[in-house]
């Protein structure tokens, strides 16, 4: 449980920083990438998703969260959309998986 505790705080850090540099406000359309860790595939693929959405606004994120939207399917969510996800998927590690992704959102 701390392990993942850490993770989670590195993502949000990464995607904080990813989010200072380039904002969805600034171009109507953005393309980010990001990683995710967990014990299953479908697992770091949350994790993938969740840190794109950070990076761009974090209200977008807590839309997503709370819909019914399925990881890696396109979605819209209230002043974005969030195409699909690539993935690149690998088993190993201390975690079990861990997922490369990206992703375009944009602002509507």
């Amino acid at each position: 449980m701390l392990k993942a505790a850490r993770l989670t705080s590195a993502l949000v850090a990464v995607a904080g920083l990813a989010a200072m540099t380039a904002s969805a406000e600034a171009s109507s359309c953005v393309k980010k990438g990001a990683i995710g860790s967990a014990g299953s595939q479908d697992g770091a693929k949350l994790q993938v998703d969740e840190a794109l959405l950070q990076a761009v606004d974090w209200g977008a994120w807590a839309a997503w969260m709370g819909s019914s939207n399925k990881v890696g399917a396109p979605a819209k969510l209230p002043g974005y959309t969030f195409g699909k996800r690539t993935y690149s998927c690998k088993q190993g590690g201390s975690w079990g998986w861990t997922c490369r992704g990206s992703a375009t959102i944009c602002k509507t």
